[in-house]
This record gives C-alpha cells, sequence and structure tokens, in this order.
C-alpha cells in the first residue's frame, strides 16, 4: 500500500519520555494519572508541548515539539515536568523514570480505559499484561523518505551503544535479573517488536506493512514497534530501543548521540555512499549482550565479527561526532555521554543504591526520585 512519508525538516529532533508516578513514602506506583491528566491535557494543548497517558494508569508520558536543537526539544520537556510537577507535588505523587520499577507487580496494576490498549491486552495477555516497561523515544527529521531504510539499516549497528547508555531496567518485580536492561528483552516478546527486519528501501517497507494488515497482524504503521522505525506521520527516523532515562541530562545526551548519528548516515548519503550495515545475526547478538552486560558489554561492530568494548567504541564515536555535534549546536549535550561512560548508566547506580541499603529494593526507588528531581549527582548524597 502506498504510504505517504510527512514533509520534515532535516536533523529535528522531538523527545518523547514515560515516566512514572508513584506514593512519596513507599515508593510504590499509583494508578493515578487520570485524574492528573483531567487537567494536565487540556492545559497542554496550546503548548509546544504534550502530556498524555499511556498503556498503565500509573504513567504519564510528555512529548517535545519540534525541535531546531536538541536544547530546544529538551527545553520542551522540562517546561512539560513542570506542569506535571505542579500537579503532582499537590497531590502527594512522585516522578520517577527507569525501564523498569524495581519492586512492583504487574497485577496490581491497572490498563487505561481506551480501545487500543484493551486490544493489545486481549491480544498479548500475559505478556501485555507485563509490560511494566519505561522507554524513551527519539525522533529525528528525515527529508527524503529514501533515506529513511538506509538510515535505519547503519542505525541499528549502533543499537547497542544506545541501550548500554540508557539500560536502567536490572530488577524486575523484586528480584535483581543480572541485567542491565530486562526492559529490552521483555518488550521484544509483543507482536512486531523488537529488531526492525533488513529492509532496504521505502517500497519494501510499504510491502511489509501491506502484508502485516493483510494477514491482521496490525491494523496500521503505527503498531510498528520495531527498536528503530519509521514514522512517517512526522517524518521521522524514530529509535525506541533505550530504557526509561533516569534524568533530563541524560535524556538530552542520548538526543545528541542519535541525532548527530542520524545525521552522519544522512551525509554519507548525500555524498552517494552506501551505508554499511552489519547481518542481522549479529544485530541480535549485540541487542542480548547489551542488554546482559550493559557498558561493560563487548560488542561486534563489523560484518568481519571484529569485536571492541562499548564503552570504547562510543567514546570513539562521540570524537568522531564532535563536528557535526558542533554544527548542530549539541555539543555540550554530546559531551554528556563521556558523563555516562565516567560515572556510570543508571543500572550500575540502581544497583551501587540497593547494595549500599542492604539489598532494600525501596531506597533503590528512592534514589530514582532524588535523581528525577536533581540529577544523577544527587545520588552520592
Amino acid at each position: 500500500m502506498p504510504l505517504e512519508f510527512a514533509p520534515s525538516a532535516r536533523s529535528t529532533v522531538g523527545l518523547e519520555w514515560e515516566i512514572m508516578l508513584a506514593d512519596p513514602a513507599t515508593g510504590d506506583l499509583v494508578g493515578r494519572a487520570p485524574e492528573l491528566l483531567a487537567a494536565l491535557e487540556p492545559q497542554s494543548a496550546d503548548e509546544r508541548y504534550t502530556v498524555t497517558g499511556e498503556l498503565l494508569t500509573n504513567t504519564i508520558e510528555v512529548t517535545s515539539g519540534v525541535g531546531a536543537t536538541v536544547a530546544e526539544a529538551v527545553g520542551d520537556v522540562a517546561s512539560a515536568i513542570a506542569a506535571v510537577r505542579a500537579a503532582t507535588d499537590p497531590a502527594g505523587i512522585e516522578l520517577l523514570s527507569a525501564g523498569s520499577h524495581p519492586f512492583a507487580q504487574w497485577f496490581n496494576q491497572r490498563v487505561t480505559d481506551k480501545t487500543r490498549y484493551r486490544t493489545l491486552i486481549e491480544r498479548t495477555q500475559w505478556w501485555g499484561r507485563n509490560m511494566m516497561i519505561w522507554g524513551i523515544h527519539v525522533h529525528i527529521g528525515v527529508e527524503d523518505r529514501d533515506k529513511v531504510l538506509p538510515i535505519i539499516g547503519a542505525l541499528s549497528d549502533f543499537l547497542p551503544h544506545l541501550q548500554a547508555l540508557s539500560a536502567s531496567s536490572p530488577y524486575w518485580a523484586g528480584e535483581r535479573t543480572g541485567y542491565a536492561s530486562n526492559r529490552a528483552l521483555v518488550f521484544q516478546q509483543l507482536p512486531t517488536a523488537g529488531l526492525p527486519w533488513a529492509l532496504h528501501t521505502w517500497a519494501d517497507f510499504e510491502r511489509y506493512l501491506d502484508d502485516m494488515v493483510r494477514t491482521g497482524v496490525m491494523a496500521d504503521v503505527s503498531e510498528v514497534r520495531w527498536d528503530i522505525r519509521p514514522a512517517p506521520r512526522w517524518g521521522t527516523v524514530e529509535v525506541r530501543a533505550c530504557d526509561g532515562m533516569s534524568t533530563l541530562t541524560e535524556l538530552a545526551s542520548i538526543a545528541a548521540f542519535t541525532q548527530c548519528l542520524v545525521e552522519h548516515f544522512s551525509r554519507e548519503m548525500d555524498q552517494g555512499r552506501t551505508l554499511a550495515t552489519m547481518p542481522p545475526w549479529f544485530h541480535r547478538e549485540n541487542k542480548w549482550r547489551a542488554a546482559r552486560y550493559g557498558l561493560d558489554a563487548r560488542v561486534i561492530v563489523d560484518a568481519a565479527g571484529s569485536q571492541v568494548p562499548v564503552r570504547d567504541h562510543i567514546a570513539a564515536a562521540v570524537e568522531d561526532l564532535s563536528p557535526i555535534a558542533g554544527e548542530l549546536d549539541c555539543s555540550a549535550e554530546l559531551a554528556g555521554i563521556s558523563d555516562i561512560l565516567a560515572g556510570g548508566a543508571s543500572y550500575a547506580r540502581q544497583v551501587a543504591a540497593a547494595d549500599a541499603a542492604d539489598g532494600d529494593l525501596r531506597q533503590v526507588v528512592q534514589h530514582l526520585i532524588r535523581e528525577f528531581r536533581e540529577g544523577p549527582a544527587s545520588s552520592a548524597r
């Protein structure tokens, strides 16, 4: 089926951030989004940002407008968070974000009363009800739809890097999983989720979508839930592989890294170069390694199977992308990637907080609440 790709300015930025609502005393999740959204949604109607609900009533999602720079999109998100806090602070609700909640149980959560969510749960059953996961989505504008699938293929080589940097789900339902990002492996259980198929042209994507709709797998393109997907409505490539970021500064850094990678690949195509990508079996292995080991993973970096520590490959990529970051006015945000490498991603900080509290996961939630409000430095207090 013919599928339009909306016009979009090149390398513009859009951000989505899923945020948990928690009881400040117990740290457990509270399903109070509907009462908050009754006021917050109409309040955001005339703003650049939006505040909306998600699958579970314990979650609010904030979304930026189209940012010419990372800073502009992050500013929208900061304004949205401020608006949410103006409602949650008086209501006695705290905010936090991570790929998973350290101890909450799925059977205590309520699904938002919308047809699309009821349909999802009806189809996916136990796995759908277990989707107690939170993430970020980074949209980068692409001016030519013929670039979209090649960029997705090349960007797939860097999915483990983005996943390791954002990994923030080491605990699940009260248990330490041994994974840096348990969310990554849970989310891919949904139909049409997981790694993107190795498609090369827009016509390939249209044929894929036609097959999925014709056979009843999905109703429309919005149900493509790949780790990286085309977003035709917005004219963007959308990265969905990342766990929920625990701080706004880290969200900004991931956005800058993604923006610079997409711009780099776009320039390569402008020069008539074919974008290289690894075999899909290497992508699958890298995803598992990043989920398991986070920033301590060794990843496969080329079609020959060469392997290097993901930390080293991230650091080299940041250095290579620095000139592009300067041109895109996101040098400060990209430099934050080095701070994550030095200070540890959220999963490592959560484990350290648990160890310091003799395994008390309630203290991990309090750590995440402090980080969300104050930034990663607060974890050292």
